[in-house]
């Protein structure tokens, strides 16, 4: 998979695809549909979507809401045939684009597409007046075609980003994956933490999860994709996200344990795929209290891998 930074400059070989356009946070179910529909016999299969997140750009400061880093959607999107990926930034020159601006410069003259699929809510242009009928019109007028791919549902429930933040917020990792398609994943380099898990004989990998909505706090069993290194691999685990309450910490991270794993991640990328929630987080009266949890815990988590 090729990755664009922009939409002008593209060599004619990277030029001509048949695109699906969104947002395409967390590449759920609905988003799936999208890209299944906008895959062509004999043309290059392209992605257009925006970094950052057009949410991200107009209210900064508001919670963070992203379920994948621009990292963790390229891999996804290379999983499912992406041949182009082109990842445009949304600054003020894209956020004050009029629709049929947008359609011109980035679409026409920018990457040359021959067909656009988007979903049936999609939006665009400043003021996010264009809508699918506004890209079906100019998409007959400058050549391209337009397919709108229909909502997806779920158990009579519409498959959509903030269908599946509730259910992380409530602890709920399985019933998120069913409506991605996929298990949830962080993606990241692994981070110099306090070693206090190495010290308690749980050495962890941590990451970095500022930007990203969190599923809820606590002790998860999880799947660990070793991207990167002389590690690469899939391992088990068992992971705290969290504050850490029984050392005074307010900064959440994610610290994932590797089971019958010896080596240094340091610099490493992981892929960390949120399987069950085991429980909160806690805070003991002592080490060998939280020693002894983290042993069942990580029995606990073994079952379940077990049972996948």
């Amino acid at each position: 998979m090729r990755t664009h930074n922009h939409w002008t400059g593209l060599k004619p070989s990277d030029r001509g695809a048949s695109v699906a356009m969104g947002n395409f946070d967390g590449i759920h179910l609905g988003h799936q549909s999208v890209i299944r529909q906008a895959n062509r016999p004999g043309t290059p299969l392209g992605l257009v979507t925006f970094e950052p997140h057009p949410r991200q750009f107009f209210a900064p400061h508001a919670p963070a809401f992203r379920l994948m880093n621009a990292e963790a959607r390229a891999h996804r999107l290379e999983k499912l045939g992406v041949d182009q990926l082109y990842e445009l930034p949304f600054d003020t020159i894209l956020a004050g684009m009029a629709a049929e601006e947008f359609v011109t410069d980035v679409l026409v003259h920018g990457l040359g597409v021959s067909h656009v699929t988007v979903g049936a809510d999609f939006c665009f242009g400043k003021g996010r007046k264009g809508t699918v009928d506004t890209l079906r019109t100019l998409g007959a007028q400058y050549g391209f075609g337009v397919t709108v791919a229909d909502l997806v549902k779920f158990h009579g429930q519409e498959v959509s980003s903030t269908n599946i933040r509730a259910a992380l917020t409530e602890g709920r990792p399985r019933d998120a994956a069913a409506m991605l398609g996929h298990w949830h994943r962080i993606e990241g380099e692994v981070i110099d933490g306090e070693k206090r898990g190495r010290d308690l004989g749980f050495p962890t990998a941590n990451m970095d999860v500022s930007g990203l909505h969190l599923p809820r706090l606590g002790i998860y069993a999880v799947k660990v994709d070793v991207l990167t290194g002389p590690h690469a691999g899939t391992y088990g685990g068992a992971a705290s996200l969290g504050v850490r309450p029984m050392f005074g910490e307010n900064h959440p991270n994610l610290e994932t344990f590797l089971f019958d794993f010896s080596g240094d991640l340091y610099g490493q990328h992981l892929s960390i795929a949120f399987i069950d929630f085991l429980r909160p987080e806690m805070k003991f009266d002592g080490l060998p209290g939280l020693m002894a949890q983290m042993d069942a815990d990580c029995a606990r988590a073994r079952e379940i891998l077990a049972g996948l």
